[in-house]
């Protein structure tokens, strides 16, 4: 094939039946000129990540509890959170070393994907890499129907789970969309009897077919455009395994049931996000969504980075609160203590789920971080980190640790990863790399 004649035209082509079948390319640069514990058969039960984020960060001197280890005080910020204390870990102290050049966004990319945000000639910003929940994604979503979920509060939020630069995931915020998305029509519940779609199993042979052709068509492309038609092969893939999974009779899990529709909207009152009610109802579709194995992987944005949403009790929005308020921010402080409220409900949700001789919570692991420490400074240092969930006894709960060197947020980062199975030699670049873990949270 000459390069010619890649086209926009061009599709990717096998045969289904006899009938040809065909699948278009994406944009590439070739287009566009120089300028361009067990389930009943015995295994163990799935393992499940999340990434519970919000926006502008903490107020510090309120947020690190004054003491240390099982019996330690829970501060201010975080009283919220007793009744979830035994099941979770605090951990501060640590640092993200990379370069601070972006407010807000160098935190959530720091924190995130480990390395430095990368800022464009043309003016703006871009995640350098996938995130934390990708990378996990990759290693242990593939056997669900969903790899991965991606599910906010406010609507229209960019979202804070990315595949690569410039490629951020789409965000969910409508309960209504999200549960449809998950508990529709292709949903069938386990240990069903009812007949999988027939078509399904055409869809999947059509995408296999077109696959005959790649190699040749790859022999001409520079790069970056392979790079490009690899990530596009990569969601063929993905739509594949979704395919397969909708034919195949689920497992019966027994905590799985289709939870009831949501049966309202949530309109804003007087100006302010029902932030409390939005959540509520996301969480809970997710948790059966997990608890049906759906996906094992998620990030639930309950607030963005720089979010200037006018709050309960707030006389301004959040962002400017954090540059604002004086003294100690009391306002600020009690954005955050409804953020960690949110935090709980999520996690006593999970925890309410029987699974096995536990609850779905003990085969997940829930972080819990935000973009910065300080809002007024934007600062790295005295990252707030907060995790509950064992992943099926791979980490320490139950207790406040706490780095006195401010070790590398990343180490910590690491061990969560490699918690939920994730064979990863190494996390972060350049002074933000770590290839040992945080030995503290590990059993």
């Amino acid at each position: 094939m000459s390069r010619k004649r890649i086209t926009r035209r061009r599709f990717l082509r096998g045969m289904v039946g006899g009938a040809v079948a065909t699948l278009g390319l994406p944009l590439l640069e070739v287009h566009m000129g120089t300028h361009g514990v067990a389930l009943a058969d015995g295994s163990p039960f799935p393992k499940r990540f999340g990434l519970f984020f919000w926006g502008n960060g903490v107020v510090p001197q309120a947020w690190v509890p004054e003491t240390t280890g099982p019996d330690y005080e829970l501060s201010y910020l975080m009283e919220p959170l007793a009744p979830i204390k035994d099941r979770m870990t605090v951990v501060t102290g640590t640092g993200l070393r990379v370069d601070n050049i972006e407010p807000h966004w160098s935190g959530m990319s720091g924190v995130l994907t480990g390395q430095p945000v990368i800022i464009k000639p043309s003016g703006g910003w871009t995640m350098p890499d996938r995130t934390v929940d990708q990378v996990i994604a990759e290693a242990i979503g593939g056997e669900t129907r969903f790899r991965s979920i991606e599910q906010g509060v406010r609507p229209g939020d960019i979202g804070v789970s990315y595949n690569g630069p410039d490629n951020p995931n789409p965000t969910e915020s409508s309960p209504f969309a999200l549960y449809d998305r998950i508990f529709g029509a292709d949903f069938r519940e386990p240990g069903s009897d009812a007949e999988p779609d027939p078509r399904l199993a055409l869809r999947r042979s059509v995408l296999d077919s077109v696959m005959t052709d790649i190699t040749d068509f790859e022999r001409d492309l520079g790069s970056a455009d392979r790079a490009r038609l690899d990530q596009h092969l990569t969601s063929v893939r993905e739509l594949e395994l979704r395919l397969q999974r909708l034919a195949e009779n689920p497992a019966n899990l027994e905590a799985c049931i289709r939870p009831d529709r949501p049966e309202s909207d949530f309109p804003d009152i007087d100006g302010r996000p029902q932030l409390q009610a939005l959540n509520r109802a996301m969480c809970d579709i997710l948790a059966l969504t997990l608890a049906c194995d759906q996906t094992r992987v998620f990030t639930h944005a309950v607030t963005r980075p720089l979010n200037n949403l006018l709050l309960a009790e707030a006389t301004a929005g959040h962002h400017q609160l954090t540059h604002d308020e004086p003294g100690d921010q009391p306002m600020v402080q009690s954005i955050v203590r409804q953020i960690m409220g949110e935090y709980t409900y999520l996690v006593e949700t999970l925890d309410s789920i029987p699974e096995g001789d536990g609850t779905l919570l003990d085969h997940c692991v829930v972080l819990g971080t935000s973009d910065i420490s300080y809002g007024r400074t934007h600062g790295l240092d005295e990252f707030p980190i907060i995790y509950s969930g064992t992943g099926n006894g791979r980490l320490v709960t139950g207790t406040h640790i706490r780095s006195e060197i401010g070790e590398n947020t990343n180490e910590l980062m690491l061990s969560l990863m490699r918690a939920v199975d994730v064979l990863a030699p190494s996390w972060g670049t350049d002074a933000a790399y770590a290839e040992d873990g945080f030995s503290p949270i590990e059993v």
